[in-house]
């Protein structure tokens, strides 16, 4: 039996990035959420969860996403959560982790290239991997490099 995964991402880049790890998810039981309902044309024949986009200015939203991801993850009971990086993915990896004591992996986005973004900064603590795709921001003590998804 394979291990439940949920695998999390905002829309754009972070969406693209995370889909360029499908084929690493092949045999596994994976559910997927994200934040526009065309998305699941992406993971046909796995469960998917639209969730609210947020940023964090935006507090309200952020009580529904929190709610909504909390509803996730008792109905998925995932074992790890991957992430491709920004709000919805941090808050899903924190609850993920503080609730429930999932393992989790963040991905920062490759768009992030000088530093990790800010979700990511805050993602480290409650990151079993704390991953950047660019080789040069690797340090002891994280983020790790263990290579691009674009």
């Amino acid at each position: 039996m394979s291990k439940r995964i949920l695998a999390i991402a905002s829309g754009g880049g972070h969406w693209v990035q995370l889909m360029r790890l499908l084929r690493a998810f092949d045999g596994l039981d994976v559910a997927f959420a994200s934040v526009k309902p065309a998305y699941a044309n992406d993971v046909q024949g796995r469960r998917y969860y639209v969730i609210r986009d947020v940023n964090r200015w935006d507090r309200w939203g952020f009580v529904l996403l929190i709610l909504q991801v909390f509803c996730i993850l008792v109905r998925e009971r995932p074992e790890v959560l991957i992430t491709t990086g920004s709000a919805p993915g941090y808050v899903a990896l924190r609850m993920a982790k503080q609730l429930f004591g999932v393992r989790t992996i963040w991905i920062d986005s490759i768009a992030n290239c000088e530093q990790m973004s800010w979700s990511g900064r805050l993602a480290r603590r409650y990151s079993d991997a704390w991953l950047s795709q660019w080789p040069h921001l690797k340090r002891d003590g994280g983020p790790d490099y263990w290579g691009a998804v674009l």
